[in-house]
C-alpha cells in the first residue's frame, strides 16, 4: 500500500482546482461544476474549504464575491441552472432577493456567494479557519497554502 499524503487543511480554489488527497466521486463533481460556473461568470476570490474532519454538514464550502448584489444574484442563477441541468438537484438557496449574501445548498458542497463588503463583515474562512482570498478571480496567483 502507498504512502498517504497529508492534506492541507484549505486551499483557496486556483484555476478550478480542489483540494488533493480527496477521493473522486459525486461531491468533487459538484465541486468542480460550482468553480467552472463561478469562473465562467468572473467570481473574485473563490476559495474551497475541505470540510473533512471538521464537520459532516458536507464535503466542500465554497466561499466567492461578486462585485455587486446583480452580479451575486447572476451567479447564483446561472450556478442553480447548471446544477439542475447535470441532475443534481434538488438545490436549496437562500438570499436571492436581495443578492448580498446567496447560500445555495448542494447537499455534499455547500456555496456562499457574497458581495465583498458582506462577506469581509461576515468573515466565513475565519471560522472555518481558512486563510483569506486572493485579491482577483479565481486563476489569481495562489497564497503560500496552495503552493
Amino acid at each position: 500500500m502507498g504512502a498517504i499524503t497529508p492534506k492541507p487543511e484549505t486551499v483557496p480554489s486556483t484555476k478550478g482546482t480542489l483540494p488533493p488527497g480527496r477521493a473522486e466521486g459525486l461531491p468533487r463533481h459538484i465541486a468542480d461544476l460550482v468553480l467552472a460556473s463561478l469562473d465562467d461568470d468572473k467570481a473574485e476570490g473563490a476559495v474551497v474549504i475541505d470540510l473533512d474532519g471538521k464537520s459532516t454538514i458536507a464535503d466542500y464550502m465554497i466561499v466567492a464575491s461578486g462585485r455587486s448584489a446583480r452580479q451575486v444574484g447572476a451567479m447564483s442563477d446561472h450556478l442553480l441552472r447548471k446544477l439542475k441541468a447535470a441532475g443534481l438537484g434538488p438545490v436549496r438557496v437562500e438570499g436571492r432577493a436581495n443578492a448580498d449574501w446567496v447560500l445555495l445548498d448542494a447537499g455534499d458542497v455547500i456555496v456562499h456567494l457574497f458581495r465583498p463588503d458582506v462577506r469581509a463583515f461576515y468573515n466565513i474562512e475565519k471560522m472555518w479557519d481558512a486563510e483569506a482570498p486572493v485579491a482577483g478571480r479565481i486563476g489569481a496567483a495562489p497564497t503560500a497554502h496552495s503552493a
